[in-house]
Order: structure tokens, then sequence, then C-alpha cells
């Protein structure tokens, strides 16, 4: 029993009770207008009283339905529609613990759900990874995983790796039959049919990450070059402190901007100088390391001489592509001319948006040239936990084949990783057990005929 709604003051809060009992306890404090049973999956008007005193009144709200299994657990549902704010949900929540039932703890009805097969473990994480998204893109990645596109890719991999297990336990058990011991090379070809899968899942890895974190893009140059203030006119709010006075911005500040396909995560940092204090030097440290892990650097000066020695400065501190933007746009005059240079150079005014719209072109462009963007129906590895098991199963697959390939080790030996294969791949999607393998020895080989 939980709510299910955001705390605080609101319209209205959601309070779900799951179980086998969930009916039975919702009863005792829950009065249908026209009475129990109300039809299935029907809100009904209701008051919700303490068990102790049915003549009290907690609220008056809506009262749903669902029975077991046609539910988000699989357990039968009951959802309790009352009005929002502090007081009246956790008035609810304790008639019902006073009825019988119990908190929830964090997960627990999703963790239902997986328990008795209405969801797998994937598609479970990627409700938690709906509900996390900070940017369009990895809505869409979540939405593509709870749809179920990459357990159904998983269980390709996994029937390739039982694959592998059949061909070898043919080659142990049955040596005899049909046309003699099993192709060595027949082994090796489906191996390296799953490890081309295994790879190119594992190639999503990079892109996933900018859907979730997004690009980092660090604004850098010298001090008081208007980082601060471009920042601040890309996002379309101030969250930077802007100063006339050098050296403001003490700490790299970031901010994730929706753009696409990627989100940005635009980082201000301290302007580089020779001079700085012992504070603002530590400020300087800091966009050093920004720098090192930027996937676009923007180099902000305000002269066309000083971008120049920004844009070569930066060019010994990171090896990111440089989008130059030329700051206070405004302020230039016509006579002045921006000279051919090694990157891009966009003229930009904080003051009246002149030129960000070019700018994140070029800086988008600059994203697309080093990373890529995969195609829409493409299954992506968004967790850590995904990719460790995938970089597990995919080591023991290659070590099987570099044995199996030498002939250094009899099949059963070698098989082991192949196993081991296996139960990485079951962290992800489930067990896969003998009866799996001896499925389709026998629906593969006429075994015995």
């Amino acid at each position: 029993m939980a709510v299910a709604t955001a705390p605080g003051r609101g319209a209205i809060a959601v309070v779900r009770v799951s179980g086998a009992d969930a009916l039975r306890i919702c009863c005792r404090v829950v009065r249908p207008i026209a009475g129990w049973p109300v039809h299935a999956r029907e809100a009904t008007r209701c008051r919700i009283h303490d068990v102790d005193d049915p003549a009290s009144t907690i609220d008056d709200g809506l009262v749903t339905v669902f029975p077991a299994p046609h539910s988000y657990t699989g357990e039968t549902i009951v959802e309790l529609g009352v009005h929002g704010g502090s007081y009246v949900p956790a008035a609810v929540l304790a008639a019902i613990v006073h009825a019988g039932a119990r908190p929830a703890q964090p997960g627990e009805f999703t963790e239902r759900a997986v328990l008795n097969g209405k969801l797998d473990l994937l598609r479970a994480e990627a409700i938690g990874d709906l509900i996390d998204a900070r940017s369009r893109a990895a809505h869409r990645m979540a939405l593509q995983q709870l749809s179920g596109a990459l357990s159904h890719r998983l269980a390709s991999l996994r029937a390739g790796v039982i694959e592998i297990e059949a061909l070898l336990a043919y080659d142990v058990d049955f040596p005899g039959e049909d046309d003699g011991a099993l192709p060595r090379q027949r082994v090796l070809g489906a191996c390296d049919a799953t490890l081309a899968a295994l790879d190119e899942l594992l190639a999503t890895v990079p892109v996933a990450i900018l859907g979730r974190e997004g690009a980092t893009v660090v604004l850098a140059g010298p001090p008081n070059a208007g980082k601060s203030s471009l920042l601040n006119a890309l996002v379309g709010e101030s969250r930077v402190i802007v100063s006339e006075t050098p050296g403001t911005t003490r700490d790299a500040v970031d901010v994730l901007l929706e753009h696409d396909p990627w989100p940005l995560r635009l980082v201000d940092t301290a302007g580089l100088r020779d001079d700085a204090d012992p504070v603002e030097r530590l400020g300087i440290e800091v966009s050093m390391r920004w720098l090192a892990q930027a996937h676009v650097v923007v180099a902000c000066a305000e002269t066309v001489e000083s971008l120049e020695a920004a844009m070569a400065a930066i060019g010994t501190l990171s090896a990111a592509p440089i989008v130059g933007a030329l700051t206070k746009r405004d302020l230039v005059t016509k006579s002045e001319q921006i000279l051919p240079m090694t990157w891009p150079v966009v003229p930009v005014s904080a003051t009246n948006g002149a030129g960000l719209v070019a700018l994140l072109d070029q800086v988008t462009m600059a994203v697309l040239a080093t990373t890529g963007i995969a195609e829409a129906d493409t299954p992506m590895v968004t967790r850590a936990r995904h990719r460790a098991a995938l970089e597990r199963a995919r080591g023991e697959l290659a070590a099987f084949r570099e044995l199996w390939s030498a002939g250094v080790l009899p099949a059963p030996v070698a098989a082991v990783h192949v196993r081991e294969a296996s139960l990485a791949l079951d962290e992800l999607i489930g067990t896969v057990d003998v009866n799996d393998v001896l499925a389709r020895v026998f629906s593969t080989f006429c075994v015995g005929k």
C-alpha cells in the first residue's frame, strides 16, 4: 500500500493497495455509494472512513478495482482517488494500515509485476528510466525499452548462445549420428554471429550515455569574454552570475539544455589566464578537467585576435572539436572581418539573441561528427548493469572461440565459457537451463531416427 502520486499540494492523490487481501482490507474502510461489489476497472464514488468508526468520514473519493491477474502487479489492486494535499492522503494511508495493510517498499509494486510475469526486468527498469528522463532523447530510449525492443534483442542473443551449447551438446553426446562428428567451423560460425550481435549492441553504449546525460559542451575562453552571458542566453534564463569584473566565475556551472537529437550539457567555466589569484586558479583547474572530457568546446572571445588566441590555447587542452563564438556581436563594427580559421566561427550576441541558433547548429554538427546517431528503432544499452553483463558474455564467448579454433581443449571443457556467457545473460533475461539446450538439440538434429 502506498500513495502513487507525488507528495505536496495538489488536486488529487492516488492511493494504491495490491495483494491477495487488498479487496478484503479496503472493504473495511471504503464504502461505495451503491455498495460492494463494484464493476472492475470502473471508478465508483465512495466514502472512506476509519475501521473503528464507520460513521466517520476521512474523505469522499473514488474507488477502482483491478482484479487479478489483469492488473499492473498481476495481483488484485484497489486504487483510491482522494483529495490531494498533506493531511488527506496520510489519513487514508493510516486507515488502510489500521485495517491490515502495510506500507510498500520502494519499487515493490513493479517488483511484484516482475515476479508475477507481468513485466520482465528490462521493462521494469525502463519504467524507472521513464520517470527519471530529463530530455526527449532519454524519454525516447525509455519508451523503446519499455516496448520490449531490448528484451527481444537480448532474447535473440540468448537463442544464439543456446544454439552454440546445442551444437556442443550434440558433438559430445551424439558423435555417431548422421554425418559423424560436428564440423568445427559450424560452431565457429554460430559463435561469430553471436559475437557480432553482442558488439552491435555494446556499440550503442556511448550514444545511450549522450541521450541520458547530454553531450558535454564546454564554454571556454579568457575572463570576461561573455561565456556566462552566452550560457544564460542559450538556456533562456539567468543561471550564472554575470559581471564586468574579470574572474567572476570561480567554478564550473552546468545546465542541461533540451535539444535534438541529443540534449546538450552546457558548462560555463572559469576564464583561462596565467595571472590568476590562488582561488581563481582552482577554478581554472576545474575548467581544464571539463575541457579534457568535453564533446565540443565553444571558444568565446570579444575580438577576432582574442578568439584566435583562445582557440589555439584550447586546442592544447582538449582533443574535442572547437566552435568559435565571437561574442558581443551587437558591438562589432561592420568593418571587422572574421578571417578563415581551422574551426568554424559564429558571431553571437547574448543581448539580442543574434547568432544563437547558428551556434547551436554548429555545435550539433560537431557532436554528430564524433558520436553519430543511432537508428530510431535500435535498442540501446542504457544501464551499467546491462553493459557489464553483455561485456562478460562477450568475453566468455571470445575465450571459447579462441580455444575452440585452436582445438587445444575438448568440447566439454571449452563449453564452460559458453555456459558462463549464458549465466551472464541470465542476469538480464532469465535462466537458461539444460532443458532449453536439449530442446534445441532435438529440434535441430534428427537424433535417433
